[in-house]
């Protein structure tokens, strides 16, 4: 049973080793202008270059959470725009989230 209280800890661990963390609405507009059957597609491209832009990572984690939000209505009718908050560890590597309620 150590093993199990011992993970629970290293989670809440990495959650506080953030270096950086930003709030960002990324247009996802351009995602329109591609055919129906690759906006989805499109649009989690976009946000992946949107955060490589502007945090400059070694790599991006996208979580489920937002690529659930993407692909809500389908792969035709991605969202407009979508709010995330994007954090980044000592590795460089930033984790891209929903921003609710922030």
């Amino acid at each position: 049973m150590s093993e199990e209280e011992e993970k629970p800890k290293e989670a809440e661990e990495k959650k506080e080793e953030a270096v950086e963390e930003r709030i960002y609405t990324i247009p996802l507009r351009r995602a329109w202008t591609s055919p129906i059957k690759r906006r989805g597609p499109r649009a989690i491209r976009l946000i992946r270059d949107f955060v490589t832009r502007h945090m400059k990572p070694e790599r991006v984690i996208i979580g489920n959470d937002v690529n659930e939000e993407v692909w809500s209505k389908g792969i035709e009718k991605p969202p407009r725009r979508i709010r995330v908050k994007a954090s980044k560890d000592k590795e460089e590597v930033v984790t891209v989230s929903l921003a609710k309620g922030e």
